[in-house]
């Protein structure tokens, strides 16, 4: 099997992947009650963070950012939220990508090797101290960029405080949870397969 054929290959898997992974996001936004002025916990920006966290690429970043604040702003149920969605999911997928070469990076390096486990995750402490620390900032980048685009473009149902406080806040909380969980789940369910299939090419 050739190089190319075989980097394709893996393009197509990738790309599947971070289908799925915002597609998980989309659903569970969907599906999640919302409060405050119509808006929800952005189960979609904790996916974008986690598919971020894993590439570190920026042109995975930018397309994963763009289809991220596509489906933001078909499944809003905030009014005239479709804009301000997609502002906010690319902005936050390029300030997530620049936290990890600054925040993760160094912490994965200076911080022990040993791992912990962080309800069903397993992973370095160096990773899981990246993952909160990136998904809290990230979260709380995408709440301000949203409400802040919002504010220009449509205007806000409540103060800017009331929805910082009520929205933004508990769901930086959630989605630092989501990402602790979900980013070394993935990551380690990537790197399997891609073992399995170096393994499947050499023998071919």
């Amino acid at each position: 099997m050739s190089k190319e054929r075989t980097s394709n290959e893996l393009k197509i898997k990738d790309l599947a992947l971070i289908g799925l992974l915002l597609a998980i996001g989309t659903i569970l936004h969907v599906i999640m009650p919302g409060f405050g002025a119509g808006m929800k916990p952005d189960t979609i920006a904790a996916m974008l963070i986690v598919v971020v966290l894993m590439y570190r690429n920026f042109k995975v970043t930018l397309v994963a950012g763009l289809v991220g604040g596509l489906l933001a702003a078909l499944t809003t149920t905030f009014p005239g939220g479709q804009l301000p969605n997609i502002i906010d999911k690319i902005a936050t997928s390029i300030v997530v990508l620049g936290l990890a070469f600054v925040i993760a990076v160094p912490l994965e390096k200076i911080l022990p090797k040993r791992t912990v486990r962080f309800l069903m995750s397993t992973a370095s402490v160096g990773t899981f101290i990246a993952c909160g620390v990136i998904g809290f900032i990230g979260t709380i980048v995408s709440g301000l960029v949203f409400l802040g685009s919002a504010l220009l473009i449509v205007g806000l149902p409540a103060p800017f405080e009331v929805l910082f406080i009520t929205v933004v806040i508990p769901a930086a909380i959630s989605s630092t949870i989501l990402v602790m969980i979900l980013y070394p789940l993935v990551a380690v369910s990537k790197r399997l397969v891609n073992r399995t299939d170096a393994k499947q090419n050499i023998g071919k």
